[in-house]
């Protein structure tokens, strides 16, 4: 009976499990296209946290090994991971490439080397699924070999590069640059934005992935500092719930600047903040500044500072390219002095309220040519928090509770400066913002 009552089992349950199959079958391209709508990046953020699985490959250790005609630089893996390996020009880099890999490391490990090759180098998520390292050299080289072999417990990755002459080093990136070019230009998939009656503020933590950005004497990185802190001042502007808050990243990933502008104008932004923590040559100076995008610097170390973030592209091995100029008609203009205004308005607004945090630099208000700021239509504003190379500004920078009270007097300077703009950034009425974070 026990047997009997078994194969009835089996007979009755093979329909099903056939039939199951079939179903699922039908359904696997609806399923696909639902996946891919929830996990693609949308025009609010530009790579989501969501969009990219977790590695599976991990890098643990990097080294350079001289050798008796050039260098190698090394990485211990965990499993294999096929690269890439190219040579750009201005300033001359080698770029490789490689599946996305999470670099558990020191992240000075790739700075200020002593090999005569070898500048320095950097790593980190380029792109969802891709990650980059980025060598700076010394003088130029050409590719041995860049390929992963099999390690006692893992593999190596394996960058091997030897000096070659100017002309031959120039002529290899000028090829490498061309097929570039020739590839064609996938639009980055993204969904409208997200219908809304609040003004939109669209937050810009600066650097990100293989761009590192500024690092501290004892290891703190810039794009770190700076997303914390977009992340607490979202927190603090949403509980009011007065505007709605947009990241241009929600990752430790590379982002272009001009794609950060087009976040902002994607989004109808109403604001946009960029976040910085920069270094500088001098140890004394400190404080927070506020920059408005100006053709002309208020300062030379306005000009500096600018100067510096315009080249993040650089930093993940992309060449610099021009951005055509918008058409000048007088609707333009208008536009833009308008924006320009508002820009300066909010800029005042956050000076006045960062005084309560306590830690304004003696010259707080300046302007200078950012990229990121150059949005005709979005009043633009950059907020740098401070100086990594300030042992006082250090310790504001990596302390939760500075942390909380600035981005809540940054909070509030928001607030202020769309309450001054009244029925125009479309506000509704609402009590004050709230100190206490969303539960």
């Amino acid at each position: 009976m026990a047997g009997s009552g078994q194969k009835n089992r089996r007979n009755v349950g093979a329909p099903i499990i056939w039939a199951l199959a079939a179903a699922l079958a039908w359904l696997a391209p609806a399923l696909d296209q639902a996946a891919f709508a929830q996990n693609r990046p949308n025009a609010g953020n530009a790579v989501d946290s969501k969009s990219s699985q977790r590695a599976e490959i991990s890098a643990r250790a990097a080294r350079i090994e001289s050798l008796p005609q050039g260098a190698r630089l090394v990485f211990d893996l965990t499993g294999p991971a096929p690269a890439t390996a190219h040579p750009v020009a201005n300033p001359p880099r080698i770029i490789v490439d490689l599946p996305e890999t999470a670099f558990r490391m020191d992240a000075r490990a790739g700075q200020n080397t002593k090999d005569k090759l070898i500048k320095s180098f950097r790593y980190g998520l380029f792109a969802p699924g891709r990650s980059r390292v980025v060598i700076d050299l010394a003088g130029p080289a050409r590719i041995v070999k860049a390929e992963s072999q099999p390690a006692e417990n893992g593999a190596r990755l394996v960058v091997e590069l030897a000096p070659t002459d100017a002309a031959g080093f120039a002529a290899a990136a000028a090829e490498y640059a061309r097929a570039v070019a020739a590839e064609p230009q996938k639009p980055a998939a993204a969904a409208p934005p997200e219908p809304t009656d609040k003004p939109v503020v669209v937050i810009d933590p600066g650097h990100g992935g293989v761009d590192m950005g500024a690092t501290s004497r004892t290891g703190v990185l810039e794009k770190n500092v700076v997303f914390d802190f977009a992340r607490t001042l979202q927190e603090k502007i949403e509980a009011g719930g007065r505007m709605r808050v947009v990241l241009t990243r929600t990752q430790d990933v590379f982002l272009p600047l001009n794609e950060r502008v087009r976040i902002a104008r994607a989004n109808n932004a109403s604001l946009f903040l960029s976040v910085h923590a920069d270094t500088l040559a001098e140890p004394h100076v400190e404080g927070a500044t506020v920059y408005t995008v100006s053709a002309k610097a208020s300062d030379a170390e306005a000009a500096h500072i600018a100067e510096k973030e315009n080249l993040a592209d650089q930093a993940a091995g992309l060449e610099s390219k021009a951005e055509a100029e918008e058409v000048g008609d007088i609707l333009f203009e208008l536009t833009r002095r308008e924006t320009s205004a508002y820009s300066r308005q909010f800029s005042q607004s956050l000076i006045a309220f960062w005084k309560e945090a306590g830690s304004l630099n003696k010259n707080p208000r300046r302007a200078a040519g950012f990229v990121v700021l150059k949005a005709f239509d979005v009043p633009s504003v950059l907020l740098e928090l401070g100086y990594l190379s300030s042992e006082r500004d250090l310790s504001r920078l990596t302390s939760p509770e500075w942390r909380d009270h600035a981005a809540q007097k940054t909070a509030e300077a928001i607030d202020a400066f769309f309450n001054a703009r009244g029925r125009e950034a479309r506000v509704p009425p609402a009590a004050p913002i709230s100190a206490a974070r969303p539960q």
